[in-house]
């Protein structure tokens, strides 16, 4: 067995992606696999989500809706952060639809003279990226005599819907319709518009439309603070017991010796460190599972391994034992992201380095 891994539950996708379909009913879902499926692995994730009610794939680069394309993967699938000097034509090739977030990809593909699917993205106040709202019209207008480009919609990217007392939602929503009213007076059908994320699907039935583009939901975690909607967390960090060493009351651990043990006791050493994902600013803030029991890290968090505190190690920790890092057995992706004060996003996308992806199938 790897020292260091993160497991991931197929059965756990698939469950989400039916509970997601089931509430969006007759609207599309799309299911967002960028930076590798949340790191969970997106070839495996993807096949999985469409198998259980995904009608479509969403992805950021080129590179990523190419290597789902190389995979088999046939399903509609769309790609949004690229430049007008890749080898777009590869894509439109590959049948992959390509987001127009600015008058120059806009540009680009008009002049390719390519038939292409496109769809625009539109900035509606997140003030990221994202046609603007001068650029509307113009665009509109040039795509309205490009007959080789069909435009499949426009989509937008929500600031705020994690908390759905935010007015900024209703807002961008405006803006959102504004827009397609806009399109369809010059005369663009934009038959498959989408403004929800992850939160905004669950929360928001009204601002549905056509499609909604899911991510963090798809992979099991509250996408909204203090709600819960029956998602399953597919990904949990794990890895062995590497050795079991004493200490004395008054001796301490690790560089610096940051912490020292308050009575005489027994240490676990963990191979995992900030070159694998997990960040030294974890001292303190995570607590381990190893054998139904939670133990704290103790000291800093090295580059290879951090230290866990048995204490007098009552329930016999062994070298080879298993130690969640977070997941099932340990805390949740949450939880940790909580001390960490940053976001579970985050966190599933932490293990990396010498970290070692393990697939469990659907049962």
């Amino acid at each position: 067995m790897d020292l260091l891994r993160t497991r991931i539950d197929l059965g756990a996708i698939a469950h989400n992606t039916r509970l997601l379909k089931e509430l969006v009913g007759a609207v599309r879902l799309m299911a967002v696999v960028k930076a590798d499926g949340y790191n969970h692995g997106a070839v495996d994730v993807a096949r999985t989500m469409l198998a259980n009610g995904a009608d479509a794939l969403g992805v950021a680069t080129l590179a990523e809706a190419h290597a789902l394309r190389e995979a088999g993967i046939r399903a509609p699938l769309l790609a949004w952060i690229w430049s007008p000097e890749q080898d777009f034509r590869a894509a439109i090739a590959a049948d992959i639809e390509l987001g127009i977030p600015t008058t120059a990809h806009a540009k680009a593909l008009i002049d390719a003279a390519a038939p292409a699917r496109v769809a625009l993205k539109l900035d509606t106040g997140l003030h990221r990226s994202g046609l603007d709202e001068t650029e509307w019209e113009p665009v509109f207008r040039a795509l309205k005599t490009a007959e080789h480009l069909e435009v499949t919609g426009l989509f937008s990217h929500l600031a705020s819907a994690d908390d759905p007392a935010d007015p900024e939602t209703d807002r961008q929503a405006e803006r959102f319709r504004s827009a397609l009213n806009l399109a369809r007076d010059i005369g663009l059908e934009t038959p498959c518009n989408h403004l929800c994320n992850s939160p905004a699907t669950l929360t928001r039935p009204d601002l549905h439309f056509q499609q909604v583009r899911v991510g963090l939901a798809c992979y099991g975690l509250e996408p909204v603070p203090g709600l819960a909607h029956g998602l399953k967390p597919a990904m949990s960090w794990e890895a062995s017991v590497a050795a079991i060493k004493p200490i004395a009351a008054g001796e301490g651990s690790s560089y610096g010796l940051t912490w020292r043990a308050a009575q005489d006791g027994q240490l676990a050493l963990v191979p995992c460190g900030y070159a694998d994902g997990l960040p030294r600013a974890a001292q303190g803030h995570l607590e381990v599972g190893i054998n139904g029991q939670r133990y704290p890290q103790v000291g800093r968090v090295c580059m290879d391994q951090f230290v866990v505190d048995l204490g007098e190690n009552p329930q016999e920790v062994s070298p080879g034992d298993t130690v969640t890092i977070f997941g099932e057995g340990g805390m949740s992706a949450t939880e940790l992201a909580d001390g960490l004060g940053t976001i579970n996003y985050e966190v599933v996308c932490r293990p990396t380095g010498r970290t070692v992806r393990t697939i469990l199938e659907e049962n």
